[in-house]
């Protein structure tokens, strides 16, 4: 039995926009499966629609098994949900806020106490369960906000952009406690976020969404080697260039994102002098320019025709 199994689903608000065209995919037992895509991607949308906030326009969608339209109630006791905004009371200590939840799903007493205990250990807040969460740092509150959903020991947990709002730091410290909550758990994780390096450290599978559309799935790995040979990424000065014509025998393709020129060349080291020294002769002025291996940047950009950042940026 998968996971979570979505099928052709398509979620249309007032106004005739369409949050999710058409999105199909699943994931298995103890997998943890990426939807990577910039704000407004509609990636929210899907995991709304999974854990029951939210009907679809159409299409399907189960958990567990169980179909969320016609069965909710059911669906919610195999899933957690950690939302994008935090949970947690913050005039309550982490200990109380664990405590509600297990009352919510229905454990009371001795059973209660222990899975709290469990949960405060597994994410290192034992020595502050019994500080209000309100002075907890962000990234303690996060971790907090985790295991609540954690509570009832669902088979399937949603993180809706769980590291949005953290510095480095604390963003690095989640990746490892998601990291040992799968190993020690089994429990499957559905990821959403902006993030490439979060969508390649932590997912096993990533779907790129873009407009409410899946353009690509697989693992970071597969989907990076459909990209061939080096990135060459040079940013410009002048806004007003429209075309950049890079000739030259090792480029194999050549996009164009605002400021931003990204070229695919079959060697790096050997294709970026020479691209260099023609846009020179081109009089075309070089603000920066880097090499690198292919990165899920490189591939939401192959298959989308932009990136994650100047999505975002269009948007603000």
């Amino acid at each position: 039995m998968k996971a979570v199994e979505a099928f052709d689903l398509v979620k249309t608000f007032s106004g005739g926009v369409r949050a999710l065209d058409g999105v199909s995919f699943s994931m298995g037992d103890g997998e943890i499966f990426g939807l990577l895509g910039p704000n407004g991607a509609g990636k929210s949308t899907a995991v709304r629609i999974l854990s029951t906030l939210t009907l679809p326009t159409s299409g399907e969608a189960r958990v567990g098994g169980v179909d969320v339209v016609a069965e909710p109630a059911t669906a919610r006791r195999v899933f957690g949900l950690v939302a994008q905004a935090s949970g947690v009371d913050r005039d309550l200590t982490g200990r109380e806020n664990l405590m509600l939840q297990a009352q919510l799903h229905g454990l009371t007493g001795a059973r209660a106490r222990s899975r709290t205990d469990e949960l405060l250990k597994l994410i290192g807040l034992t020595d502050a369960a019994d500080r209000l969460a309100g002075k907890y740092s962000g990234g303690m509150r996060r971790r907090l906000d985790v295991v609540t959903g954690l509570v009832h020991e669902p088979r399937i947990i949603f993180l809706d952009e769980p590291t949005t709002g953290l510095d480095p730091e604390s963003r690095s410290e989640l990746w490892d406690d998601l990291e040992a909550l799968r190993r020690e758990s089994g429990v499957a994780m559905l990821l959403t976020t902006h993030y490439l390096e979060e969508a390649d450290r932590l997912a096993d599978r990533v779907a790129i969404v873009d407009h409410g559309r899946i353009v690509a799935e697989g693992t970071p790995d597969e989907l990076k080697s459909e990209i061939q040979g080096d990135t060459v990424a040079i940013e410009l000065f002048e806004s007003e260039r429209t075309e950049i014509l890079i000739d030259h025998p090792g480029v194999t393709s050549v996009r164009r994102d605002g400021l931003h020129v990204y070229a695919q060349v079959r060697s790096g080291a050997e294709a970026l002098p020479r691209i260099l020294s023609q846009l020179e002769a081109d009089g075309v002025p070089v603000k920066a320019a880097t090499v690198s291996r292919p990165t899920l940047d490189d591939v939401y950009l192959f298959h989308t025709g932009h990136t994650i950042h100047a999505v975002e940026e269009d948007s603000a």
